[in-house]
């Protein structure tokens, strides 16, 4: 029997909601036991696409760090989170329409932020973030482009880890190891060989792993991408956008 993924959302009795919907539901919701993890798990899963947006806007790693913290501290005081419908669009469009917005009211009001003042939700990347920036292609040129790469990125970052997790489960974090390149098509036949040889396992063996985990990853990217949106008629149409973000 496959071993419980320790980060799949629950919902119910579980500590989140089932969709990102539903943690910005349970965000919004000061009665809502769960309104705080439920905002920093938003927070620390898309703080940085939303970082990344606000950098090629123009701001400085500082202005940028210090915008997207107040993007989510300032949610809930000044009660955005009200305004997100799951019916009117997909999540990752209702979060860059607001933090656009954000940006917008914060620049109109000419209000400089002091570093620091803000209350943390979750630790943040600080340098970190800025790294990472630094390291974007120079070919994704404009804000809007490079913030969907990032989620593009972000969800099958989570897709991944949730693979990798639930094949540590079960033994077999070694295998993972040596065929997560071959996830994203970077091994041969000669690849799966020396795997095989390493691992002590046939070469049929080794590719039929590697099939069954392209297959399960497959699934779990749907999986991601069915959290982002409110209808599942959807889902398609946003799997497509995922991997033409992530195209050159």
């Amino acid at each position: 029997m496959p071993a419980e993924e320790p980060d799949r959302p629950r919902s119910h009795s579980g500590r989140f909601h089932s969709t990102l919907w539903g943690n910005v539901v349970a965000a919004r919701d000061p009665a809502d036991p769960h309104a705080g993890a439920a905002l920093a798990e938003l927070c620390r899963t898309y703080w940085y696409p939303l970082y990344a947006f606000a950098r090629r806007k123009g701001c400085t790693p500082e202005q940028a760090e210090d915008l997207t913290q107040g993007f989510f501290s300032d949610g809930l005081a000044r009660d955005f989170l009200r305004a997100a419908d799951p019916a009117r669009g997909r999540f990752r469009t209702f979060l860059l329409t607001s933090l656009a917005n954000y940006l917008i009211n914060e620049r109109a009001r000419e209000r400089r932020l002091k570093r620091g003042g803000r209350v943390a939700i979750v630790s943040l990347e600080g340098g970190g973030a800025e790294a990472r920036y630094l390291r974007e292609p120079a070919h994704v040129e404009t804000a809007e482009r490079l913030y969907d790469r990032r989620w593009a990125l972000t969800v099958l970052d989570r897709a991944i880890d949730r693979l990798e997790r639930t094949m540590t489960g079960q033994g077999k974090g070694p295998l993972f190891d040596r065929l997560k390149a071959a996830l994203l098509g970077a091994e041969d036949g000669l690849g799966y060989a020396r795997v095989a040889e390493e691992l002590g396992l046939t070469e049929g063996a080794v590719k039929v792993a590697a099939h069954r985990m392209r297959s399960r990853l497959r699934e779990l990217i749907r999986e991601e991408v069915a959290r982002t949106v409110a209808d599942p008629s959807e889902i398609e149409e946003e799997i497509r956008d995922l991997f033409s973000a992530l195209g050159p």
